[in-house]
């Protein structure tokens, strides 16, 4: 039975395989458990790990140190990916707010560390670590331990001693911080989600109306005059004559007075486009696709998969010229768009088409519409991405007297939201199934908690015992305290939706287990909009403090 002792409690590659897989299964079926009604969910992974190493199930440091750097980029990507088309407008509506509150957090939580210092004795190193382990921040820890080491001469392993006692309460901390602020601000879902729904319709969604064109002093000029004219983003699907026919609009059609006109406009302008145009009529959508069908016109969803029309602009394309087609929107992650000449579209768009039967297979074999191309994965743009962004995550920013960088999580997760943004321009595929993204983000973050439980084990209940059980409480202070006097406030004065809270106070922490619970609790990706908006400035705020704190003890 050697060999069964070697597997489980030795050395090699069958063991740690083992290993990490046998404390994910366990940590998620924990996680599944609830008490009360709430569970920590994959967090569970964590404590799985730290009582495997307490036992004896121990991992080569080096490996886990690449299990669990590897598994956060594939997390941090993924989320990068994911909120990268969104990212920029999300940023403009309450961006400034969102990094303003975060940079609050990080003051409190260093302000609160020295209060301790003061009142407890702790030397500041080892509270450098406590609060490198209570906001679970390791690229302050490995800040923090190199200014000592420069500064001084010696290693202090006191910080990295309290940053593994502190670490994992300090993930919970943040998950019972969100908990706390809903059950005592009697948060209910159902309000933030009628909220987020009517953001996304002022903001975003599309709106289809019909109109009754009145306007003398603009029958008789064209769509593409009037669009100047009245300077918003619409389209006209169909225009009902006088004598009862429907025709597609195009930029040349000429309006005429008693004209009824199919209008798609962002809900925000829809109030401006009809007074400019005449007034508004209720007109049942069954009868505009009862009278297309007499005049041969149907519409249908297209999707674009072919790889040519990637970062393609409509005006490059000219399928109204070519095919005698209108489009009418395009609906990309959901969210439905107004069409324009200059707009650049992406793999996995579905633009709404206007047209004859003939023409929209045309338009259909031009654009792709195959599923069966969607399940293919885009493997260049994920690793090209994840290389720039470890050569980002790499550069020096400020030294004070460390290099301050944005490490192997923030470069990553930066270069994926501008590649989600942008990679059009440069005709990279950044499609992705929503299942293949929640596949690499749940493995990227079970491997990452997995490694982190395994290498706090060893020695964690020996830590305790020697006295750092006090250093749980300091930590538990540092972690919550900040959370909740910045979360109450923002929640109550400044009337933040939950899921973004949620998303803020991860990101504050930069903490993507906290993430992970948010993101399953919301069930939309409001929480990773947040905290990707927050996450660059606070990694940056967080090892500069560290060190800012270490150079002040010495």
């Amino acid at each position: 039975m050697e060999w069964l002792h070697q597997l489980f409690l030795g050395s090699g590659i069958a063991h740690t395989v083992l290993t990490l897989a046998l404390v994910i299964t366990v940590g998620i079926l924990l996680g599944r458990v609830k008490v009360g009604g709430i569970s920590l969910g994959i967090t569970w992974i964590l404590f799985t790990g730290i009582a495997a190493s307490h036992f004896g199930m121990l991992v080569d440091s080096s490996v886990l140190h690449f299990v669990q750097e590897f598994g956060l980029i594939l997390f941090v990507f993924s989320i990068g990916l994911q909120v990268g088309p969104g990212f920029f407008s999300s940023f403009k509506h309450g961006g400034l707010t969102l990094v303003s509150l975060a940079s609050a957090i990080v003051l409190l939580g260093v302000a609160i560390t020295y209060v301790i210092h003061v009142l407890t004795g702790t030397p500041i190193p080892t509270m450098v670590g406590i609060l490198s382990g209570a906001v679970t921040n390791t690229p302050g820890l490995g800040a923090a331990q190199q200014a000592y080491t420069d500064a001084s001469g010696i290693n202090d392993p006191s910080i990295s001693l309290g940053y593994a006692v502190a670490y994992p309460l300090g993930v919970v901390g943040i998950i019972i911080s969100m908990i706390v602020i809903r059950y005592l601000l009697r948060v209910r879902f159902e309000k933030e989600n009628e909220a987020l729904e009517a953001i996304s319709r002022e903001h975003k969604m599309a709106e289809k109306i019909a109109v009754e064109f009145t306007n003398e002093t603009l029958a008789g000029h064209t769509v593409a005059h009037i669009r100047e004219l009245i300077n918003r983003q619409f389209v006209i699907s169909r225009v009902a004559h006088s004598d009862q026919s429907i025709s597609i609009a195009d930029a040349d059609t000429v309006l005429q007075r008693g004209e009824r006109l199919l209008v798609i406009c962002n809900a925000e302008d829809s109030e401006a486009v009809t007074a400019f145009m005449g007034r508004r009529i209720e007109v049942p959508a069954e009868a505009w696709d009862a009278a297309s069908s007499e005049s041969q016109l149907v519409s249908r969803r297209i999707l674009i998969t072919r790889p040519e029309i990637n970062g393609k602009k409509f005006s490059d394309l000219r399928l109204r010229t070519k095919y005698g087609i209108n489009i009418t929107r395009v609906n990309r992650a959901g969210v439905d768009l107004i069409p324009y000449q200059g707009m650049e579209l992406q793999i996995g768009d579905r633009v709404m088409v206007v047209g004859s039967e003939k023409a929209i297979e045309q338009v259909s074999k031009v654009l792709g519409n195959s599923l069966k191309k969607l399940d293919e994965p885009n493997l260049i743009t994920i690793f090209v991405g994840i290389a720039l962004g470890v050569l980002l995550g790499s550069i020096p920013l400020l030294n004070v007297p460390q290099p301050v960088k944005l490490g192997l999580a923030g470069g990553p997760l930066i270069v994926a939201i501008l590649i989600g943004r942008f990679g059009t321009h440069f005709h990279l595929v950044t499609y992705t199934t929503m299942s293949a993204n929640l596949m690499l983000r749940e493995i990227g973050i079970a491997l990452f908690l997995s490694a982190v439980g395994l290498a706090a084990g060893d020695g964690f209940i020996d830590a305790i015992l020697s006295g750092g059980y006090r250093w749980i409480g300091y930590g538990v202070i540092i972690t919550m305290l900040p959370l909740l006097i910045v979360g109450i406030f923002a929640r109550l004065y400044l009337k933040l939706n939950y899921y973004t809270l949620m998303g803020l106070m991860a990101g504050s922490m930069t903490d993507p287990p906290a993430l992970a619970y948010a993101n399953s609790t919301s069930g939309n990706n409001m929480p990773a909009v947040s905290y990707s908006t927050v996450y660059p400035v606070v990694m940056f705020l967080r090892v500069l403090t560290a060190q800012m704190f270490i150079m002040f003890a010495l």
